[in-house]
């Protein structure tokens, strides 16, 4: 078989088994292996020893479950909510506060896990029925939480990030500390989106009235009990960027640490520590299962020879480099209209990274880029997980339709922060070299 056909019959085979639900890493390296036996043969088999062991021994990954345990702590510990409580006694005055406290949590909670799922499940289940009680607009207050749930993905430690870095071999320090300044200016420009749109429509963000608002002590216990969780999050990332701790090392102060604050507000005990220790495994066994798969196709497209392929003509269209990483945006744009984040980054990942490196480009800034790619990839249907977690935990008289109109604003504001970061790249480059360089 020619190149072409293989890249054909390989696309082919992935977007028939992920349609079928099968499991993502046994797909791809399935696939890998398959059709690599009919066009090299059975030494294709060879690659599994070699893929495994350098897949599973990257230091970096030793991150991964050890921030979702941090995250799954604080989650199960009830310290999620009292940021939320934390949130509606400082915003509650405001039009729209409460949709502006979700907003800032789920941009916190983002920072506690690095993934899409617990923001939004939070959110919707602690922050969603009092919005809707208080006759919030459906759309403002879904869109709210399901575009703060992405922000996880962003905002470090960011699972997709983690991955990113091992696979490319780019610092994850760097990556970090890259994503902070657009994570930044992604919330504020969702804040002052929700701000304006009830100034100009105070129906759609009422505040709370009067006497429902927390004063006093009670408004200092719940603030206090709220700050305890970011000050942990500020020791994590502040150990990163400052050098004290590498990304791994961090990932274990933040596990232990929120270990200690559950126990020291007395909300946690053992069926939340085994609760949390098996999803921290379920989780990490989906991600690592993953890892191998893509790992095993990435190797298969080198010894095909396919992402010569795939540079060759991306170097014939004569876009130039700004073109080149527009329309490579433009592809994994498309990509997660039926794909995961996860599966975007190991496929993407290695195929344009060294495009972007050979063009003398910065393989930290293009990250950054696929990384806020990735926070519209979980918000657009069919396959967009922020959806499938917000339909959970919503009311079952909301229809499925409220969902899809409630994430295009949202989504607007991520393609201007992408579009800024594009046109300047010093907003994603500046911070890195003042930590790393």
């Amino acid at each position: 078989m020619t190149i072409e056909v293989i890249v054909v019959v390989v696309l082919g085979m992935m977007l028939v088994s992920f349609a079928l639900g099968a499991h993502v890493g046994f797909s791809l390296g399935g696939i890998a292996l398959g059709v690599g036996y009919f066009s090299w043969g059975p030494q294709i088999f060879k690659l599994i020893p070699t893929t495994v062991l350098t897949s599973l021994s990257n230091f970096l990954l030793l991150a991964i479950p050890l921030f979702i345990f941090m995250g799954q702590m604080l989650y199960r510990s009830g310290l999620g909510e009292a940021m939320f409580q934390s949130a509606y006694v400082l915003a509650g005055r405001l039009a729209g506060g409460l949709a502006v406290g979700v907003m800032l949590v789920c941009a916190l909670i983002g920072a506690m896990v690095g993934i899409v799922g617990a923001g939004i499940m939070t959110a919707g289940t602690v922050a969603l029925p009092p919005m809707l009680q208080r006759a919030y607009n459906k759309r403002l207050a879904l869109g709210t939480i399901m575009a703060g749930g992405a922000l996880g993905i962003l905002i470090p430690p960011s699972i997709p990030m983690i991955l990113y870095a091992a696979i490319t071999k780019v610092s994850l320090g760097k990556l970090f500390a890259a994503a902070l300044v657009p994570a930044a200016m992604l919330v504020l420009l969702h804040v002052t989106y929700i701000v304006v749109r009830c100034m100009i429509r105070p129906g759609d963000g009422p505040s709370i009235p009067q006497n429902e608002q927390v004063t006093g002590l009670k408004k200092v216990k719940v603030v206090g009990k709220g700050l305890s969780s970011i000050s942990l999050i500020v020791i994590v990332l502040g150990s990163i960027l400052f050098g004290v701790a590498t990304p791994t090392e961090a990932g274990a102060i933040g596990a232990i640490g929120a270990g200690f604050m559950a126990l020291f507000y007395r909300q946690f005990g053992f069926s939340e520590f085994w609760e949390g220790s098996l999803e921290t495994a379920r989780l990490t066994g989906i991600v690592v299962w993953m890892l191998i798969g893509a790992t095993l196709l990435t190797n298969f497209n080198l010894l095909m020879g396919i992402s010569g392929l795939v540079t060759s003509h991306f170097e014939s269209l004569g876009l130039g480099p700004l073109g080149t990483v527009i329309l490579m945006n433009v592809i994994m744009f498309l990509m997660g209209f039926i794909l995961d984040e996860y599966i975007i980054v190991l496929i993407a990942g290695p195929i344009f990274v060294p495009i972007v490196i050979g063009m003398g480009l910065d393989p930290v800034w293009f990250g950054i880029l696929m990384i806020l790619n990735l926070t519209i990839a979980v918000q657009t249907p069919p396959y967009g997980f922020a959806l499938f977690y917000m339909k959970a935990v919503m009311p079952r008289d909301i229809p499925i339709g409220e969902l899809y109109r409630a994430v295009p604003p949202f989504i607007a504001i991520t393609v201007l922060v992408m579009g800024l970061c594009i046109a300047v790249p010093e907003l994603v480059t500046w911070l890195p070299s003042k930590f790393f360089d």
